[in-house]
């Protein structure tokens, strides 16, 4: 779990650091020919205060964030051509009357905010349309005559209408773009990942922050491939059918839970392994194997995103050819006893076969998806047998009235949010009225984005905005005093916006130190202001930024110390379902539970464990007298987390696991973990301490002195009959893994058990 440098420099530069990717420079550019269009013609007509209307409409269409399909971006971007109109008409018939304004601008706000209980898209849209409900109050609107008011909204219209015609033809040439870049973004992530895994051998000593950087990655494609299988669907349901193209990408984006799976399993082999001699003589060279596997992940993303053949991967094959040879050589050295090793050596050379075995595999899957994208991208009938995947299951949707009610509460959060976004907004709006405050409505906007539904959000959003406020602040007033041509300010108002869109993405902070002199320059285009409109949006973002965080803090909170509990209680319960079903797998192999019950409770217990992730980050930007100890709940996530993969490592050796040697004392431990577990559930439920731990080492201790049996008996074994599986061989390899991830999981439920006893006291 990603922790956080409290130290105040420090703290501060990680505001302003950039997110891993390249800038979106097409972004940038799509940006400028959006707004350049309606300044231009506003410039070369003489009408450039009229044009700021079509100009801002434009604008905010542009900026609505959808992540999806064709449909789902032009019904969302219409829609917000819709909304930013319906906006400017109401602001306009309530402008001049404060008394209307002032419950017109509660209600809309307050409906805005509740439409986030609808999704990111929803979210999006009701954000920019309050955005220019509020700069219409202020600035624009002002109801005189029919006519007027006919006119402008006809520009609002055109701004909005011209924004959605660029970038839906844009689209529309190839509608299944979207589906190919949000697979090949699994795989960029995928590549990230595993090449974290290979900096695990590189810097042993820095074992923490490795940690914390793989589990972000893991959530970053459990985020990716839950996008990926949304968009599919989107495109290609069950009703509609697949076609060739898309039967590829499903199968590309299944691959990625896989890898993601054999992973998770390596990495845990590799950390029993490290601790042992024998691992530092095949290091190197399972290295440069991992180095080549993230290497190979790369292109592949390339390849979907340039749509190009999938690249030769020589050098992939080398590198698993040369571990394959050291393994063997070493192996000969152990049982030939021609180097000094430790005496539970076979052990450990039973952990680096099974390493070598992951990685071979993970190899030979890579080459399937290479050839799969292949075909892909010429088109090709599958050169590959088919694989029965189905398609994602798609939720069921809730009717939007049933939604509405069931969060018409104070127990919703996000009821509670849009509640107090509506307060607080509208007390700004009457403030600034009140005070006729010049463009006090930079004050309400302030609030408006920098309110989150929970504290820690609203102060990093705050800090940001301020801080980018006043260095972009300065930035635009230096430009007023020094630049005095119209066409040179527009020009740097173009390239600061170009500049401002291709960076929104990888920080916040530095989008809004480039956007803010941007917008002072065009409210400069566009009308008088000099250089106190540079000091009068840093004084009022000011204002706005306190009035955020006093809202959050004073109108019903809702703390993170509060729902951490059942946040955890959920996620360790997601995760003891995950153990069950695999560990069932195990005891009655007869009865093999299907890989896709197996999948979907993984993918639930990843899911449950990013969750509980971001909670427990939140915590960290809550007050220092509400958060409470945080120690504790940094090693509870970190042993959930390791709990997880122990279970995915068993469920992914299940592939080689016949069921004909068994462990006399695997059922009472099993049995005694989900007992343990379901009463650490309850505990936290409760706001109980647990009960005493049951003799869980006593069940191990038997399953030790079976492995010890075994190993003995294979190493007799082996000096008549070294190459042939035999039933002890076949034994040895099925049981050593198990034996070894049941030990780590009864260390890690231990230490669970102690850290939530800590934290009922």
């Amino acid at each position: 779990m990603q922790s956080t440098d409290k130290r105040p420099l420090n703290w501060l530069f990680q505001q302003f650091q950039l997110k891993p990717g390249k800038p979106a420079i097409f972004s940038g550019l799509r940006s400028l020919f959006i707004l350049g269009v309606p300044i231009g013609v506003g410039i070369i007509t003489g009408h450039a205060a009229a044009s700021a209307i079509a100009t801002m409409a434009a604008w905010f269409v542009g900026m609505v964030n959808v992540d999806g399909a064709y449909r789902q971006r032009a019904t969302a971007m219409i829609a917000a051509t819709i909304g930013v109109t319906l906006m400017f008409i109401i602001a306009s018939l309530v402008s001049s009357h404060l008394w209307l304004a002032v419950p017109t601008t509660f209600l809309v706000i307050f409906i805005a905010g509740l439409a986030s209980l609808y999704g990111n898209v929803a979210a999006s849209v009701s954000l920019v349309t309050s955005i220019m409900f509020v700069i219409s109050l202020a600035r624009f609107a002002s109801y005189s005559n029919l006519s007027t008011l006919i006119q402008q909204s006809a520009l609002c219209l055109a701004g909005g209408t011209w924004t959605t015609a660029l970038l839906l033809g844009l689209w529309v040439v190839r509608p299944d773009v979207p589906a190919m870049q949000v697979v090949a973004n699994c795989y960029l992530s995928l590549s990230k990942f595993v090449d974290l895994e290979g900096q695990r051998t590189l810097n042993p000593k820095a074992r923490q922050q490795w940690a914390e950087q793989f589990l972000q990655a893991q959530d970053s494609i459990i985020q990716d491939l839950t996008a990926a299988r949304s968009v599919w669907t989107t495109i290609w349901t069950r009703q509609k059918g697949t076609n060739l193209r898309g039967n590829y990408l499903l199968v590309l984006i299944e691959d990625v839970n896989q890898i993601v799976n054999s992973v998770v399993a390596l990495s845990e082999l590799l950390a029993i392994a490290s601790e042992h001699q024998l691992f530092s003589r095949l290091q190197k060279e399972i290295q440069q194997v991992i180095e080549q596997l993230a290497i190979a992940l790369q292109m592949l993303s390339q390849a979907i995103t340039k749509g190009k053949n999938s690249p030769h991967l020589g050098d992939l094959d080398r590198s698993v050819e040369a571990l394959e040879h050291h393994r063997q050589v070493l192996r000969s050295q152990v049982l030939n006893k021609t180097i000094n090793v430790q005496p539970d050596s076979y052990s450990d050379l039973v952990n680096l076969e099974k390493i070598t075995a992951s990685l071979r595999k993970l190899a030979q899957q890579i080459h399937i998806d290479a050839d799969i994208v292949t075909d892909l991208i010429q088109g090709k009938q599958p050169s590959i047998a088919q694989r029965d995947i189905s398609p994602p299951a798609q939720p069921e949707r809730t009717a939007i009235l049933d939604t509405l009610r069931n969060n018409f509460t104070f127990d919703s959060i996000l009821f509670r949010h849009a509640l107090r976004l509506a307060l607080i907004t509208t007390f700004a709006e009457l403030i600034a009225s009140l005070l006729q405050l010049p463009r006090g409505y930079w004050i309400t906007l302030t609030v408006l984005v920098a309110l989150k539904p929970n504290f820690g959000g609203t102060s990093e959003t705050t800090v940001q905005r301020v801080i980018g406020t006043i260095l972009g602040g300065i930035i635009g007033i230096t430009l007023i005093l020094l630049v005095k041509s119209q066409l040179v300010i527009a020009v740097c108002f173009l390239l600061l916006v170009f500049v401002a869109m291709s960076v929104r993405s990888l920080s916040y902070s530095i989008f809004t130190i480039l956007l803010t002199p941007a917008i002072i320059l065009l409210l400069n285009i566009i009308s008088a202001g000099g250089w106190k409109v540079g000091v009068l949006r840093i004084f009022d973002s000011l204002a706005g930024g306190g009035l955020a965080l006093l809202g959050s803090y004073l109108l019903f909170p809702r703390w993170e110390r509060q729902q951490l509990p059942a946040q955890l209680e959920k996620t360790i319960r997601a995760n003891l379902a995950y153990y069950q079903q695999v560990i069932a797998n195990y005891m009655h192999p007869e009865q093999n539970t299907s890989a896709d019950s197996i999948n979907m409770l993984r993918h639930q217990a990843a899911l449950e464990n990013a969750n509980a992730n971001a909670a427990a980050q939140r915590l960290f930007s809550e007050p220092r007298h509400i958060q409470g100890e945080i120690e504790p709940v940094m090693t509870l996530m970190a042993y959930i987390r390791g709990f997880f993969s122990s279970v995915t490592t068993l469920a992914e050796h299940l592939r080689e696991f016949s069921g004909e040697y068994q462990f006399v004392e695997l059922k009472r431990l099993t049995d005694t973990i989900v007992q343990v577990l379901e009463n650490l559930a309850d505990a936290l439920r409760q706001g109980q301490p647990p009960q005493p731990l049951p003799a869980l080492d006593s069940y191990l201790e038997a399953i030790h002195n079976q492995i010890e049996q075994l190993h003995t008996a294979r190493l007799l074994e082996i000096t008549t009959n070294s190459h042939t599986l035999t039933p002890t061989l076949q034994a040895v390899r099925e049981q050593t893994p198990l034996s070894t991830e049941l030990d780590r999981i009864v260390n890690e439920i231990k230490v669970m058990h102690c850290v939530i006893a800590r934290l009922q006291e």
